[in-house]
């Protein structure tokens, strides 16, 4: 049954239906079944963006100079400034690996958020015209596998910093006593359980939904005539210009604030 907006546009005699347009778009470029599925190109361009980030953060260590910055060395002192502003305001711990994690997540999931504003289009057809692949997408962090898998290190954290800042010892008292103390042990285990499982999944949740919603209105947008697309394209795309780097910066701040809450005792 065709979608309402496959009823309203028409891509031509022969050509696939808005509703198949949006599904093929939908559709990752997968290798292996079910659980041991890859998605390839989720992958490929996590890993291109990771690379680029290092490089240019190398390049600017490399370039740095206590005279006149060029641009390279401005951006990414700006950057690392803003960054352990915001270390330094939530986590009262040391931060020798909290500064430099809390950098990386939010450059590296920038990275992967800026690739929504690529017109939906060019990398799909670049793959099917050189390499002949027949799906891609290329936002990881519209793919929940990505931003899970993201949120599973931040889980990891949490962990370690409760037992680096309590102790082996306090972080079991804490998920057996706290907060209703001896007597409902259970309450108390269960309870603290999902908080701890809560703040990872909602750390993956709140970024794929976003970048998923953006990544499907392009879609959508890029539908309708081309006589259309102009004004709805560039008004989302500048919306979407403040939901980028807002998203980061959320999953920065609440991975900075978990990890504080699991280094301090309560």
């Amino acid at each position: 049954m065709k979608t309402l907006i496959s009823q309203i546009v028409s891509s031509g005699e022969g050509g696939p239906t808005s509703a198949e347009y949006v599904t093929h778009h939908l559709t990752h470029l997968t290798i292996g079944e079910g659980f041991w599925a890859l998605n390839v190109d989720t992958l490929f361009f996590a890993t291109v963006l990771g690379i680029l980030m290092c490089t240019v953060f190398y390049m600017a260590a490399r370039k740095v100079s206590t005279g006149v910055p060029g641009k390279l060395q401005n951006l990414v002192e700006v950057l690392v400034e803003f960054v352990d502003n915001s270390v330094s305001e939530s986590f009262h711990g040391p931060k020798g690996f909290v500064a430099p994690l809390a950098l990386t997540v939010f450059v590296w999931v920038l990275l992967w958020n800026f690739m929504d504003l690529i017109p939906v289009d060019l990398f799909p057809q670049i793959g099917k015209e050189i390499f002949h692949l027949h799906y891609m997408r290329v936002v990881p962090s519209a793919d929940l596998n990505a931003t899970f898998g993201l949120s599973l290190s931040v889980l990891a954290l949490i962990i370690i910093y409760s037992i680096k800042g309590k102790g082996v010892g306090g972080y079991i008292k804490e998920l057996l006593f706290h907060p209703f103390g001896p007597y409902l042990l259970p309450a108390n285990l269960l309870l603290n359980i999902v908080e701890t499982l809560a703040k990872p999944m909602s750390l993956s949740l709140r970024l794929f939904g976003n970048l998923y919603a953006g990544e499907l209105i392009f879609i959508l947008v890029a539908l309708l005539p081309v006589w259309v697309q102009f004004m709805p394209g560039t008004l989302w795309a500048i919306f979407h210009l403040l939901v980028v780097p807002l998203q980061a910066f959320i999953f920065m701040t609440l991975t900075i604030v978990y990890i504080s809450l699991a280094y301090e005792e309560h």
